[in-house]
């Protein structure tokens, strides 16, 4: 019995320390280093450098360096619509969160949280988007985003009232920045779902399942 008890005792070690770690990938898995052909070193060189300080073995990048042609343009696209569209990041984090939530991307949520939290988003605001309801709390411009975001993946179509809200906050070239932005993390979303990624830990509330409709 003493040897049954010890072997639970060691069971229940190694399931407290791995509680809140996400498993190990088995879908695009990390290359190492010396497996890159040339273009995709070439690319892993260039996320590595400020602002984006990114590593090619983390989500999403381990599944875009399998095409070493595409992955250039969307992190081209992504270095745009985070850090050089008309938006501050207050408002583009917050439209990267109403994308989590809408394909419940744990992954996506728990690296953009910290990062809306940190532009100014209410706290309040991203945990009524987390549970699925309009925050009640938010600013104008705020509003004006969600109202459009929630048009075009609720409704699938944008009425005058919605449009000219967003036309009046951010103009026409801030409406495509901010479809781009919903756009380009739906990809993410996808490729964060077809991977099979999750957040690392629990540092971050995860988005809870949403009633059925």
């Amino acid at each position: 019995m003493r040897y049954v008890g010890l072997a639970l005792v060691a069971l229940f070690a190694v399931t407290i320390s791995n509680a809140g770690r996400a498993a190990e990938p088995t879908r695009f898995t990390p290359l190492k280093a010396e497996e890159l052909t040339p273009p995709q070193k070439e690319w892993a060189d260039a996320i590595a450098v400020p602002p984006r300080n990114a590593k090619f073995t983390n989500p999403p990048y381990r599944a875009y360096i399998r095409n070493p042609e595409l992955a250039p343009k969307l992190s081209a696209m992504s270095d745009y619509l985070r850090w050089n569209s008309s938006l501050p990041a207050r408002l583009s984090e917050f439209a990267i969160l109403i994308t989590a939530r809408q394909w419940t991307a744990q992954y996506e949520w728990f690296a953009h949280y910290p990062l809306a939290m940190k532009a100014g988003l209410d706290p309040q605001v991203a945990k009524d988007v987390a549970n699925g309801v309009r925050p009640q709390t938010m600013k104008d411009d705020e509003a004006a985003l969600y109202d459009l975001a929630m048009a075009l993946y609720r409704d699938k179509k944008v009425s005058d009232e919605v449009y000219r809200a967003a036309q009046q906050k951010f103009g026409e070239r801030g409406i495509m920045d901010i479809i781009g932005l919903i756009g380009y993390y739906d990809l993410v979303s996808m490729t964060l779902i077809t991977m099979q990624a999750e957040a690392p830990n629990d540092s971050v509330p995860p988005l809870p399942p949403l009633a059925a409709k």
